[in-house]
C-alpha cells in the first residue's frame, strides 16, 4: 500500500513597523491579506518590527505605545495564535545576532543604493538633523527576520520589493561562501491596492511615518472622520470616471480602493460612475464598512491587555524556537565558537 507523504507548508514572514498609526494602507494592502489568506494556507509569522522604529528620531514612549497598538490590531483584524506565530521582535535576540552576521556579508554600495534610505536620509538631512547609521543598515536587519526563520514567501507591498530582493542576495551570497544556510525568500503582493496612494497626493504612498495629513485614513479613525478624508480627496481634471493611473492617478486611487474593498476590477467601477462625488461617496462608505468590524475587535482586545500579552509572550517563545537553529547554524558556518564547550571538537 502506498504511503501518503506530506507536503511541507509554506513558510511566511511579515512585519509591521510601528512608526505611526496604522492605516488604510496597511489594512488594504497587507493585514487583510494575512488574515485572510495566508495564516490558513501557510505557516505564517506576523512581527512588531519595533527595532526598525529606531533609525530616526524618536519618542520611547510613543514606540512602546504604538507597538502595543500595533500587536493589538494584528489580533484586531483576524490574526488567530492558534493558526499563526504573533510576536514582538525586540523580545526574539535571534533577530539581533543574525543581522551582524548578515552585515558581514552585505557591502555598503548594496546599502546605499536602497531607495529608502535615499529617501529618508534626505528627509532627515532636510529637517536639519543628522542620519543615523542605523537607517543606512536596517535593510539587513529586515533580512535577518526573514532569514532567521528559513522563509519561503514575504508579502509585501511594491515598496518593500526590494528589501526582498536584498534578503535574497545575501542568503545566496551566505550559502555559497559558507554551505547552505537560508531558504532563498520571495515577495508575493496582492493584486489590487498592494499601494494605496495618499488621497490629498496621490503620487505618495499613504504611509503611517507621516503621521497627519487629511490624505491618511487611519485604521482607527472614526466614520465620519473618514468619510471627511474621503469626500476631500483629490482628483484629476476633467469630469469624466476613467480609470487611468498615469494620467488620472486621484481618481485611479479612489477606484482602487474600492475594488480592494469590495471587489471588482477598477477599470470596470470606473465605467459604473457619472461624476466624481458619487463615487467618492461610495469610496467613503465602502471604507467605512471594511473598517467596522476591525475597529470593533479592537475595542474588545484593548479591554483583555493579559490576553494580548499572553499571546506576545507565547508568540516570541515560539518564534525563538523556530529561530535560534538557523541562526546557530550561520555562527557555525562563519566559524564562530559554539557557546556550548561539548560542541568544540577536540
Amino acid at each position: 500500500m502506498a504511503v501518503a507523504v506530506r507536503t511541507p507548508r509554506v513558510r511566511v514572514f511579515s512585519g509591521i513597523k510601528p512608526s505611526g498609526h496604522l492605516t488604510l494602507g496597511n489594512y488594504l494592502g497587507a493585514m487583510r491579506r494575512w488574515a485572510e489568506v495566508d495564516q490558513h494556507r501557510a505557516e505564517a509569522l506576523f512581527c512588531v518590527v519595533d527595532l526598525h522604529a529606531l533609525t530616526v528620531e524618536h519618542d520611547p514612549a510613543r514606540v512602546r505605545r504604538l507597538s502595543q497598538q500595533a500587536a493589538t490590531l494584528l489580533l484586531a483584524v483576524g490574526l488567530d495564535p492558534e493558526l499563526c506565530t504573533v510576536f514582538v521582535q525586540s523580545h526574539v535576540d535571534e533577530h539581533a545576532r543574525l543581522s551582524y552576521v548578515l552585515e558581514c556579508v552585505a557591502t555598503d554600495g548594496e546599502m546605499r543604493r536602497m531607495v529608502q534610505y535615499k529617501e529618508k536620509a534626505a528627509r532627515e538631512q532636510g529637517r536639519g538633523g543628522s542620519v543615523r547609521l542605523s537607517l543606512l543598515t536596517y535593510p539587513v536587519l529586515m533580512a535577518a527576520d526573514i532569514l532567521a526563520y528559513r522563509t519561503d514567501e514575504v508579502p509585501v507591498g511594491d515598496d518593500q520589493t526590494q528589501h526582498v530582493q536584498l534578503a535574497r542576495d545575501l542568503a545566496e551570497r551566505f550559502n555559497q561562501r559558507y554551505g547552505f544556510t537560508f531558504t532563498v525568500p520571495r515577495a508575493t503582493r496582492p493584486g489590487v491596492a498592494a499601494r494605496v496612494m495618499n488621497l490629498q497626493d496621490p503620487a505618495a504612498k499613504m504611509g503611517k511615518s507621516d503621521d497627519v495629513g487629511p490624505g491618511i485614513v487611519y485604521v482607527l479613525d472614526e466614520p465620519d472622520v473618514v468619510r471627511k478624508k474621503v469626500m476631500r480627496a483629490v482628483t484629476d481634471s476633467g469630469r469624466e470616471v476613467v480609470y487611468d493611473p498615469e494620467e488620472r492617478p486621484g481618481v485611479a486611487n479612489l477606484l482602487e480602493i474600492l475594488a480592494a474593498c469590495g471587489g471588482g476590477d477598477p477599470e470596470a467601477l470606473g465605467a459604473g460612475y457619472s461624476s466624481y462625488g458619487d463615487l467618492k461617496r461610495d469610496v467613503a462608505e465602502a471604507v467605512v464598512e471594511v473598517l467596522r468590524p476591525v475597529r470593533e475587535r479592537h475595542r474588545e482586545v484593548c479591554a483583555d491587555p493579559g490576553y494580548v500579552a499572553g499571546v506576545l509572550r507565547e508568540g516570541a517563545e515560539r518564534a525563538r524556537a523556530m529561530a535560534r537553529p538557523t541562526v546557530d547554524r550561520a555562527y557555525r558556518a562563519v566559524g564562530l565558537l559554539p557557546a556550548v564547550a561539548s560542541e568544540v571538537a577536540v
